[in-house]
């Protein structure tokens, strides 16, 4: 059985809330509270490993668990990208580079190893390894080309935010009047939300002079969680179809 949720609605507001979720926890650690990218990764990358094992070993879809590895992953993945941005002196463009290959060889294994990288074929403990090893990596990655646009690129969060945005309107219209793979506009709006994610949790929580809205990263946290709490309790939850089903519903 499938213990991945079906692709809904639904799912991309939770997901886009999460990853915006994971931007203000992660600087909340690493900057408001002084403990760096370093330790900080180390806090939430134990997170994620613990979830994880929590996730695989569980015998069925359990909405609440599967959400928790998913922000444990999206704020991993700011702290993450954080530290080889910038403590690693590598820049957004190396991060971005680096965690690009890193995802791309992380499907390929996948591909190679199972024939597919549909969420439909994610019903082993095998494939559900791929699976949020690849989660992982496109989290940290999109972290960093939210911050590659915002900064380097000079777009600034509000701009950022309407640039990702609108590459997410490109991956619905695909969706809509295309026939193109749905696997492959699946992992691309996967990506794509946790940039999103990044510009809005810093337009939340960055000085205003920095082009932010000041707010509390612990205050902005709390809110965005509750939102997702509420989002579980009254969207509709269930585990994705059996593999035999479409992959054109995806």
């Amino acid at each position: 059985m499938s213990k991945v949720p079906e692709v809904t609605l639904g799912f991309w507001i939770i997901k886009i809330a999460a990853t915006t979720l994971g931007e203000t926890a992660g600087d909340a650690v690493t900057m408001t509270l002084g403990l760096g990218y370093l330790v900080g990764t180390a806090i939430f990358a134990t997170a994620v490993a613990i979830a994880v094992t929590a996730q695989v070993t569980a015998k069925r879809f359990n909405p609440f668990l599967y959400w928790a590895v998913i922000v444990a992953t999206t704020t991993a993945g700011t702290t993450l990208a954080d530290f080889a941005d910038r403590s690693l002196g590598i820049g957004y463009v190396g991060g971005s580079s680096l965690l690009f290959v890193l995802l791309m060889a992380t499907l390929g294994l996948w591909y190679r190893s199972l024939g597919s990288v549909s969420i439909y074929t994610v019903t082993s403990p095998r494939a559900e390894v791929f699976y949020w090893a690849t989660i992982m990596f496109s989290q940290t990655l999109g972290t960093a080309l939210g911050d590659f646009l915002a900064d380097t690129g000079g777009l600034g969060y509000g701009g950022g935010a309407i640039v990702f945005g609108g590459a997410l309107a490109v991956v619905a219209a695909a969706y809509f009047w295309t026939n193109l793979s749905r696997t492959l506009l699946f992992w691309a709006a996967f990506i794509l939300t946790r940039p999103l994610g990044a510009m809005v949790g810093d337009f939340l929580d960055k000085p205003l002079a920095d082009g932010g809205l000041a707010l509390g990263r612990f205050s902005a946290s709390a809110v965005l969680a509750a939102f997702m709490l509420a989002c579980i309790l009254l969207l509709p939850q269930r585990a994705g179809r059996h593999p035999g089903g479409s992959e054109q519903a995806l």
